[in-house]
């Protein structure tokens, strides 16, 4: 196929865009750069710097298969306090794609959403039938979205799937997390280990879970690109599918401690921090639909392999 990818050149839609050419598909990737790498893009795919809005004249000038979305601002607490930039950038932004894709009947998209859409969830694990209640504008902004691809699904037959991810870790093929801000747990840990921070802080340590610290499930990145392709050929003309991608299995911040101290040998020092507000005490997702209709499993669910790639990353080394 031929693909778009926007957003190619952050984490994850880099790390897809490595699967699809490895499966041996042609892609395009459309990123601006403003959180992306270009070195991140790989060779084989062609890069076109420019914002999303971008994205019209690039699915005019030639037949495309199908539009893979990762361009997106992900910052819950820049969210926050600066709502205007996700509204503008990740509901306008996708608005302004899905009206492109239309006009160039591009048949197929695969969005990346979150499992912020849930906010605060009642039950675990979290099905895609829980109660969407998002408690930042990052998370409206990706559930404003899937309703808009909901929308258009059912009024000019576009094929689609969202994954709702939960915590993305690890790297692939030399590709990994490098963030400007960095806010998820696994990298601030790691650059504890690499003498770039000098503690690490656990943000509230009397959680009602069995070690008193947050509760997250986490997913291998190439697992997480891996379930991009399967979406590719599971999108149906006219209906808009929705799968949750986890382990279906939660750790603690302090069993990500734990195993970051296995991998690295650092001793890892933590310090007590205030609860982040907000947050919920246990996030799993349930992967028994992505696992019943697309046949996705994690392939790589140990914690320890994940922390293992993504240290290896950061020390410059290739974890294929």
């Amino acid at each position: 196929m031929k693909l778009l990818v926007t957003g190619g050149a952050g984490y994850i839609g880099s790390v897809t865009t490595a699967v699809l050419l490895k499966a041996g598909h042609d892609v395009v990737v459309l990123d601006d750069l403003s959180t992306g790498h270009r070195d991140a893009v790989p060779s084989a795919a062609t890069l076109i710097v420019s914002d999303i809005t971008g994205a019209g004249a690039v699915l005019a000038g030639g037949r495309f298969d199908a539009v893979l979305h990762f361009a997106a601002y992900s910052l819950v607490g820049e969210s926050v306090t600066d709502p205007h930039v996700y509204w503008r950038n990740n509901v306008g932004g996708s608005l302004a794609l899905l009206q492109a894709i239309r006009e160039a009947a591009v048949p197929r998209l695969v969005f990346s959403s979150t499992a912020a859409v849930y906010g605060d969830p009642q039950q675990v694990p979290i099905t895609e039938d829980a109660p969407v209640r998002p408690t930042n504008p990052y998370g409206a902004s990706k559930l404003s979205v899937d309703m808009m691809i909901s929308s258009y699904a059912a009024a000019y037959g576009l094929g689609a799937v969202s994954l709702r991810y939960f915590n993305v870790a690890g790297a692939y093929a030399g590709l990994g997390e490098r963030h400007t801000t960095e806010t998820h747990l696994i990298p601030l840990i790691l650059q504890v280990a690499a003498g770039r921070r000098d503690t690490v802080r656990l943000s509230g340590t009397d959680w009602p879970t069995p070690d008193g610290t947050c509760i997250r499930d986490y997913i291998h990145v190439a697992d997480l690109a891996q379930a991009h392709v399967l979406a590719l050929h599971a999108a149906v003309p006219g209906h808009h599918r929705i799968y949750n991608l986890g382990n279906g299995v939660g750790f603690s911040v302090r069993d990500v401690v734990a195993a970051a101290r296995r991998v690295t040998g650092h001793a890892l020092p933590c310090v007590p921090a205030p609860p982040r507000p907000g947050d919920p005490a246990v996030l799993v997702a349930s992967n028994a639909r992505v696992n019943a209709e697309l046949g996705w499993r994690p392939q790589r669910p140990d914690l320890t392999t994940m922390v293992a790639d993504a240290w290896a990353f950061m020390r410059g080394a290739v974890a294929a």
